[in-house]
């Protein structure tokens, strides 16, 4: 994900608030990057499930 260094410190500044990892964030956005433009979303949860997953074994 492309983020600008404001928004990228912003985002780490947002995260620190809220007790939640930078990096699971990231890649949960670019999951849902990677589904925005198909034309059917199937699959999207599971894969959304995936990363929130393997941030509990990390």
């Amino acid at each position: 994900m492309n983020l600008t260094t404001e928004d990228q410190r912003l985002l780490e500044e947002l995260c620190y608030q809220q007790q939640v990892s930078f990096n699971k964030v990231v890649k949960l956005l670019d999951t849902v990057r990677e589904y925005e433009f198909k034309e059917r979303r199937t699959g999207i949860y599971d894969a959304l499930k995936e990363v929130i997953k393997a941030g509990r074994t990390e």
